[in-house]
C-alpha cells in the first residue's frame, strides 16, 4: 500500500505544479495498479514484487513507444513518452549496473552448475526473479548468453 500513497502524493505534487506529463503518467500507474488489485476479483493490496513488475513493464512499454516514434522521426510524440518513462522509474528500485548483473549472472551459473546455451532459460529464469525491477531483461539475456557460450 506504501506505493500507492507514495503515487498519490506525487499526483497531489503534480496537480499543484500543474506537471500535465508526471500527472498522466502516475494516473496510469494508479489506473494500472487498481486493474491488477480487481483482476483477482478482491481488493487485496498487491505484493512489492506485483508492484514493481506493474512498473515495469509500463516503464519498457513507454521506452519501446518512443524508440519506434524515433525510428519514424517522430520527436514530438517520444519526448511525452520518455518523459513519462522518467516519472515512472523514480517508483522502481535502483536500476543495477551491468558489472553487479554479471556477478549475479556468474554466481547463478556456478550454482546451478549451468554448461551452454542449452541451460539459458534456466539461468534466466533465476537471474530475472532475484533482479525482478533493478535490472532491463534485455541485459540479462545479453549478459547470461555471454557467459554460457
Amino acid at each position: 500500500m506504501s506505493l500507492q500513497k507514495d503515487i498519490m502524493a506525487a499526483m497531489k505534487a503534480a496537480m499543484k505544479a500543474k506537471d500535465q506529463t508526471a500527472l498522466a503518467a502516475l494516473r496510469a500507474v494508479k489506473a494500472e495498479i487498481l486493474l491488477a488489485q480487481t483482476a483477482s476479483g478482491s481488493k487485496e493490496e498487491l505484493t512489492e514484487e506485483q508492484e514493481i513488475k506493474i512498473l515495469s513493464k509500463m516503464v519498457k512499454q513507454r521506452k519501446d513507444s518512443a524508440a519506434i516514434f524515433l525510428e519514424q522521426d517522430r520527436k514530438d510524440l517520444a519526448m511525452p513518452e520518455i518523459d513519462q518513462a522518467e516519472v515512472i522509474s523514480q517508483f522502481l528500485p535502483e536500476a543495477l549496473s551491468e558489472e553487479e548483473i554479471e556477478k549475479v549472472v556468474v554466481m547463478t551459473i556456478d550454482s546451478t552448475g549451468a554448461e551452454g546455451m542449452k541451460d539459458m532459460g534456466k539461468v534466466m529464469g533465476i537471474v530475472s526473479k532475484e533482479l525482478a525491477g533493478q535490472a532491463d531483461g534485455k541485459t540479462i539475456s545479453a549478459i547470461v548468453k555471454a557467459k554460457l557460450s
